[in-house]
């Protein structure tokens, strides 16, 4: 099977009135920022566009007279320094300003995506690479405001220069005017329509992008098991694949978008020939001046200059709505449902959970529990085994609500947990998984995540009943020894021994254990074992788990097998049956 990216379907821009609408709502929060910036460009503009009449005054001052008055030339030479000087200082202030605006559009605009991942339900990640989710938090974000930062400020420029250069030629020489007249709609007309063809192209680009960095997070937090199967020349042949596919999709967008730029120029080029082939005539027929023509000419120049400017920036403006699609797409995903109305609070918790005729499938069609019925008792103790793919850790993610079941009900003290806050009810559990999680920080801060204000006294307790507090003595800083980020200079049995210390910290009245000494030594376990029988009394426990040694005095055990409870007892009954769960027992101790 190829790796995910590979053929993966082209990316189309959705609606591109509507992003830029939407992009244009983040530039409305900074509203006077931004009229107080393009107040400035107007001036600017208007600096500049004085500097040309100023430069046709000095010349016909020096030409058409028959002789050189330098008084009359000196004088408009300085009022056209000044209008250009003018005109560039506040160009340059206006580009300090879009820089810093952008800069707070990118923070806002991360700040809310951010805010948007923490709301999505479990099953958005469950569906999505890690690394495409980075990809539209920096690269997607980054190319966004690059546009908004350089671009925009130049499109606004160029409009005004455009439209202020094109009214004062029509002021000089209307005549003159008709050479550009020939020229302006194959401009117009050519940019639509290399828009058109260029816009998927830069769409799918960006996909590729998200792909590859997808790909790439993979295959590094996976760096030690390609070690290990000594798969690295086909995880190389593989990200070649992908890195060609990016490659070409980059190449595909540049290559025809950047066509657009020089195909302008030339269009342009054509205009001013015909300019000054209309100048030349007039001038013979003695219908027009030298200033007039001068000025007439750098006006077009003018003109001219900002049109293929702006026909080289479109490529990165159609890179940018790409990016901002992808953007966009993940801001407008559906949030984790809303509590019911009326929702209770989940508080006194007892700790009676039932399953009643539960019925769930991740995907339509495809059922992982077909009939599930269970009932904990406040402080009983349920363990769930059976082969790997037999429904346990979909129980767990439905008793979380992660995810909500197709039919039947679950019920906590007899509680619809549909009728609960999501909040009250995740709170009311504790949890090791068997995948073990560590952020970037110190041992006390880890252990400490899920409780606020916890006390020095508190975490060293909870860290000796978790049998880890002596490893933490021996640290640099002892509790005050940074964790680099996923615990990679910890050991994976360390980095589960400080979630097992971190579920006892966290005070609950229900906890769930999924394969919580999966990553610890026999010895070890051992310990742990006996410190999870203090954390597991008087709370009513789910443990899943492949060893049997470990769940040996559970309450009541459920053999799970393709989402169907097909065995359900104590260890001595299930043994006694000499049933599935005596030959899973049988194939661990034989």
């Amino acid at each position: 099977m190829p790796p995910r990216g590979l053929g993966a379907k082209k990316e189309k821009p959705k609606d591109t009135r509507g992003t830029i609408r939407r992009i244009a709502r983040y530039l409305t929060r900074y509203r006077w920022v931004l009229l107080a910036l393009l107040v400035c460009t107007l001036v600017s503009n208007v600096g500049n566009l004085l500097g040309p009449t100023f430069a046709g005054k000095a010349i016909g001052a020096a030409v058409d007279a028959g002789q050189v008055d330098f008084a009359v030339v000196a004088y408009y030479a300085k009022w056209m320094l000044g209008a250009y000087l003018v005109g560039n200082l506040l160009s340059f202030l206006v580009n300090q300003g879009m820089m810093r605006l952008g800069r707070r559009v990118a923070r806002q605009m991360r700040q809310d995506v951010f805010d948007k991942l923490m709301a999505l339900p479990v099953s958005y990640f469950d569906r999505n690479q890690a690394g495409d989710i980075i990809s539209r938090v920096s690269y997607d974000i980054d190319v966004v405001t690059t546009c908004l930062s350089a671009d925009l400020i130049q499109i606004l420029t160029s409009v005004v220069t455009v439209v202020g250069s094109f009214g004062m030629m029509c002021m000089i020489s209307l005549p003159m005017v008709t050479g550009l007249c020939i020229t302006i709609p194959m401009a117009i007309g050519f940019t639509r329509f290399m828009g058109k063809r260029t816009r998927p192209l830069y769409a799918r680009r960006s996909a590729a992008y998200g792909r590859m960095n997808g790909y790439v997070e993979e295959m590094f937090s996976g760096q030690k098991t390609i070690l290990a199967y000594a798969y690295e020349d086909q995880v190389c042949e593989d990200f070649s694949q992908i890195n060609r596919d990016a490659a070409e999709a980059y190449r595909a967008a540049d290559a025809l978008g950047m066509t657009t730029g020089p195909t302008i120029n030339m269009i342009n080029n054509l205009g001013l020939s015909l300019v000054g082939m209309a100048g030349a005539v007039l001038y013979l027929l003695g219908l027009t001046g030298m200033e007039q023509i001068s000025s007439f000419v750098l006006y077009s120049r003018k003109f001219c200059g900002p049109i293929n400017e702006v026909a080289n920036i479109l490529n990165e403006l159609y890179s940018a709505l790409a990016a901002a699609e992808r953007v966009f797409a993940l801001l407008d995903q559906p949030e984790e449902t809303a509590d019911a109305p009326g929702a209770q609070v989940l508080s006194r918790v007892a700790g009676e959970v039932e399953m009643d005729h539960v019925r769930f499938g991740y995907l339509p069609g495809q059922t992982v529990l077909h009939d599930l019925s269970l009932r904990a008792k406040p402080g009983q103790t349920v363990a769930i085994v059976g082969h790997t793919g037999a429904g346990k850790t979909t129980i767990i993610n439905l008793l979380m609500r992660f995810y909500d079941v197709d039919s039947g009900e679950i019920r906590v003290d007899g509680t619809p947990i549909c009728r609960l806050t999501r909040d009250s009810l995740r709170r009311a559990y504790a949890m090791v998984l068997q995948d073990t999680w560590v952020f970037h920080g110190t041992v006390y801060e880890n252990i400490a995540y899920g409780k606020e204000g916890a006390t020095m006294e508190e975490v060293v307790a909870a860290a000796k009943a978790a049998r880890i507090h002596s490893y933490i003595m021996r640290l640099p800083q002892g509790y005050q020894t940074v964790i680099r980020e996923d615990g990679g200079n910890i050991s994976k049995g360390q980095k589960q021994l400080l979630t097992i210390a971190r579920a006892m910290l966290y005070d609950t009245h229900m906890l769930i254990l999924d394969e919580a000494t999966s990553n610890v030594d026999t010895n070890t376990e051992q310990q742990v074992q006996r410190a999870m029988q203090t954390l597991m009394q008087g709370k009513t426990c789910f443990v899943i788990a492949h060893r049997l040694s470990t769940i040996q005095n559970a309450d009541w055990i459920l053999v799970m097998d393709h989402g169907d409870v097909v065995e359900q007892g104590t260890h001595e009954t299930l043994m006694a049956q000499k049933g599935a769960y005596y030959r899973l027992y049988a194939a661990q101790f034989s």
